[in-house]
């Protein structure tokens, strides 16, 4: 089960859209909005409404699902996600930067805009990656005026030509679905975080393994 954190259903029906090429009838996937929750997660405040929500969600589906994937580039709730049930839980920012981290010797990140530059930094470090970075971006107001994959074609040529990143991260689940264009266009790996996530999710899975609950994740001290 894909959550997706905020209540925006365009953007719930794209990630199920991905979602469901991606798994070809290997293994069903659904994706939901988080009921009561902002149309899109921006601000930390953002974060706060969206958990009980998400919360719910995990509650309600434990018995049905098989694994939980958390649908936002921020990665939000994810510990507390973690934390609440045995299944395994996949965050798209965690799954997305650790695998491009395996497919060449620096990474960029390409972010909607540029308020939530520190917020990606912030997480780079947090998941010891800081020295596999090579750059956060945002696409610059002159592009305004462009179509969003255009935008982020040119952001993500930046980020290849001026900071040597050899791996894109595309930082936003709105962004699902432009990976293979773009990389047929860069040349190198682009990395759709719904489906990294999948990847590990559905491998956990099939490997019998979920998160450790012996001191960071036990909800009984």
């Amino acid at each position: 089960m894909i959550i997706n954190p905020n209540s925006d259903l365009d953007m719930t029906e794209s990630i199920q859209r991905t979602a469901t090429d991606f798994a070809q009838g290997d293994f069903d996937v659904v994706c939901k909005p988080t009921p009561e929750a902002p149309s899109f997660i921006e601000t930390y405040e953002d974060v706060i409404k969206a958990g009980p929500g998400m919360v719910r969600l995990i509650r309600e589906n434990e018995g049905v699902f098989d694994a939980f994937v958390v649908a936002c580039h921020s990665d939000p709730n994810l510990d507390a996600m973690k934390e609440i049930t045995k299944k395994p839980v996949v965050g798209i920012g965690e799954a997305s930067m650790k695998i491009a981290s395996m497919l060449g010797d620096r990474f960029s990140v390409v972010s909607d805009n540029k308020h939530s530059i520190p917020n990606k930094e912030f997480l780079v470090r947090k998941y010891l990656l800081k020295e596999a970075l090579a750059s956060v971006r945002a696409p610059e107001e002159e592009m305004s005026g462009l179509s969003d994959e255009e935008k982020y074609l040119r952001t993500a040529r930046l980020a290849v030509e001026e900071d040597l990143a050899e791996v894109i991260v595309l930082g936003c689940a709105a962004m699902t679905g432009l990976d293979k264009s773009l990389r047929e266009k860069l040349g190198v790996p682009v990395l759709d975080g719904v489906v990294c996530a999948l990847i590990i999710a559905s491998g956990l899975v099939k490997y019998g393994v979920s998160t450790s609950k012996i001191r960071r994740y036990n909800p009984e001290g």
